[in-house]
């Protein structure tokens, strides 16, 4: 496996985490679409009536406790939004689920050399 791959998998869970606290019910993780809207959705949960696709970020800091490839949040810019509200209509069709409304969420996971990963949550980015 590789490293980054590894990095990515320990963000979700802590994501994961993050959010069943949060009161959010997991429903699905790493779903993939082919079809009509091509990608994955990192986690799919619940949070109330809303169902939400959330995209996880996750970088590893420098020993001052900063990302070396930036904020998590930059690389979730207008267009990727846009794709997994897309993504997550899809999901919602295939799936079943109904939902009062739809909503995608960002959480940045921020892994230091030493110490719990701090976790940032943005709701409602799309």
């Amino acid at each position: 496996m590789r490293t980054s791959d590894a990095v990515g998998r320990y963000g979700e869970q802590v994501a994961v985490a993050h959010l069943e606290a949060a009161g959010m019910r997991v429903v699905a993780r790493n779903w993939r679409c082919t079809d009509p809207v091509r990608g994955e959705i990192d986690v799919v949960a619940r949070d109330g009536d809303a169902l939400v696709a959330v995209e996880v970020k996750t970088r590893r800091c420098g020993p001052a406790g900063t990302p070396g490839a930036g904020h998590p949040f930059e690389a979730v810019t207008p267009v990727k939004a846009a794709r997994v509200r897309r993504l997550l209509v899809a999901f919602a069709d295939a799936s079943g689920e109904r939902a009062g409304s739809l909503r995608v969420d960002a959480v940045a996971v921020l892994r230091p050399p030493a110490g719990p990963a701090r976790v940032e949550h943005l709701r409602g980015v799309a």
